[in-house]
């Protein structure tokens, strides 16, 4: 009797609960397994007045946006950042504003180059882009892995891109075309030895650096400015994949990185990644031998000392990957008071190109997406219409100054004054300060015996099928970074090094 009562008390309940299919209009679904037709057994074709049928198949075919240009292969995650040190008397951000604060974040992690679904043990740079929500809006911390860039100008951005993508006749990823781009690029020296060695390919997310490769700047209450640049450091210590573990991964999991983040973060697992910055005085950039806002060069330690300011962790995995981690829309250019853009040439087309690629890719209100909204319960814009949500407004004044409302800006927001002194020049850097390969060659002495013999091989590797100009030109390369480093590629792929000398002499670092 207990038991047919429970019984029951359950059908009860999953009745109670019962809730009837809609379309998008809120309209019943009377059918949602046939197609409306005529006759019993539907002998005539279906009929176009079946709406439901009709928005169905229309909206599957739209459900997929377009896929990013770069960073197509994303993967997201919530959490938040807690402040360990007071910064006010460097910069008035809020998240730094005291000690212990804790400010929201949702964090990307992506590949670069290759598309949505591609494997996450192939060869790229990694994105590390963090979100955080504000009190004073929304700040989009858009970095990588790797420290530095192949170039230091936006013009060649797009040139790049297109090298590193697949051929456009046939669709294969050539190490012809993008070598042939570094040849004639030989800034790039510094980031495909990176990118070669075993940071190449990263064992997991957790446990993976963050670098904002940029310079900006923190700016204090008095309009003090300093260029930073910021790094997260993993808790659990960086651990990249060799060959062997690259293969034997790939060939039974591509969703490796993913994986490895969510079960972290279901069993508890939370990864953890200490913010450190770095802080130069704009009075003492040019005592370095190098352009400090070259994209190209890092800031080594020992010249500029890191401090630690912050705590990253990740709890919480998005409810659904496109809401989020699709729909996620970072841009350098979203910054709050008290972080500015440095003069960085790579930084200033940057702040235009990611809010413009947003801007395509999921319209011109997707600030408004629960995603990317900021804490604050209202936006108070004039922007209107445009595809996409916005929403509901009913204000006739959508203009500033007006005398019908006391809605103004504020200057106490805008970015501080600064000197600029010079010529309006679109020429190159000057030669001795462009320095494109000292730094490749501290990064190559730095490696292990065994990273060395990685990045030999992986480089060689990608190098054998290339034009043998080339092939002499990125060795030539290697051998102004580090005689030792040069002399081995040349080994490695049979080529004249004596002739490579010759072709090295040509360039001035």
């Amino acid at each position: 009797m207990l038991l047919l009562k429970f019984a029951l008390s359950f059908l009860i309940i999953n009745i109670s609960n019962a809730a009837t299919l809609q379309k998008k209009n809120a309209s019943p679904v009377a059918d949602n397994q046939n197609s409306l037709s005529i006759g019993e057994y539907g002998q005539a074709p279906v009929l176009l007045q079946d709406s439901h049928l009709i928005e169905k198949i229309s909206h599957l075919d739209r459900e997929r946006i377009p896929e990013r240009v770069v960073h197509a292969r994303g993967t997201g995650a919530f959490g938040f950042f807690k402040a360990t040190k007071n910064l006010e008397e460097i910069t008035r951000a809020v998240p730094f504003a005291s000690e212990d604060k804790k400010t929201k974040v949702f964090v990307r992690f992506s590949t670069v180059i290759h598309g949505n679904h591609s494997p996450e043990t192939l060869r790229d740079p990694r994105g590390f882009a963090v979100k955080f929500y504000t009190e004073e809006g929304n700040w989009d911390l858009v970095g990588n892995n790797l420290p530095v860039f192949f170039i230091r100008d936006a013009m060649k951005f797009p040139d790049l891109v297109h090298s590193l993508k697949p051929n456009p006749v046939t669709n294969l990823q050539e190490g012809k075309r993008f070598f042939d781009f570094f040849a004639k690029t030989p800034e790039s020296t510094h980031m495909f030895t990176r990118l070669f060695s075993p940071f190449g390919v990263p064992a997991s997310y957790r446990k993976m650096e963050g670098s904002s490769v940029h310079a900006y700047k923190f700016v204090n209450k008095d309009c003090q400015a300093n260029y930073v640049k910021f790094t997260f450091k993993p808790r659990e210590g960086v651990k990249n994949l060799t060959m062997k573990q690259i293969a034997d991964i790939q060939k039974d999991d591509f969703n490796n990185l993913t994986k490895d983040l969510y079960e972290n973060i279901k069993n508890k697992n939370y990864p953890i990644w200490d913010l450190y910055i770095q802080i130069i005085n704009p009075d003492d950039k040019e005592k370095f031998d190098f352009n400090i806002l070259d994209a190209t060069k890092i800031w080594s330690e020992d010249l500029v000392p890191m401090q630690k300011i912050g705590e990253l962790t990740l709890n919480e995995i998005p409810g659904n990957f496109f809401q989020n981690t699709e729909q996620s829309a970072f841009a350098p250019s979203n910054m709050i008071p008290g972080i500015e853009p440095s003069e960085d040439r790579l930084l200033q087309g940057r702040l235009f190109s990611y809010a413009d690629t947003q801007n395509y890719r999921l319209g011109i209100n997707h600030n408004y997406l629960p995603i990317n909204a900021p804490l604050a319960k209202k936006i108070i814009t004039n922007n209107q219409d445009g595809a996409g949500y916005s929403p509901p407004r009913k204000d006739e004044i959508n203009y500033e100054p007006s005398s019908y409302n006391d809605i103004k800006d504020d200057n106490e927001y805008g970015f501080c004054h600064y000197q600029i002194n010079g010529l309006v020049n679109q020429g190159r850097l000057t030669a001795k300060n462009e320095h494109n390969f000292k730094q490749a060659g501290m990064f190559y002495k730095s490696l292990s015996k065994d990273d060395k013999a990685y990045l030999i091989k992986a480089l060689t590797k990608e190098l054998e099928n290339v034009d043998i100009n080339i092939k002499n030109t990125i060795c030539a390369f290697c051998y102004k970074a580090d005689i030792d480093y040069g002399i081995r590629v040349a080994k490695q792929l049979k080529l004249d090094i004596e002739y490579v000398k010759k072709i090295a002499k040509k360039y001035i670092d």
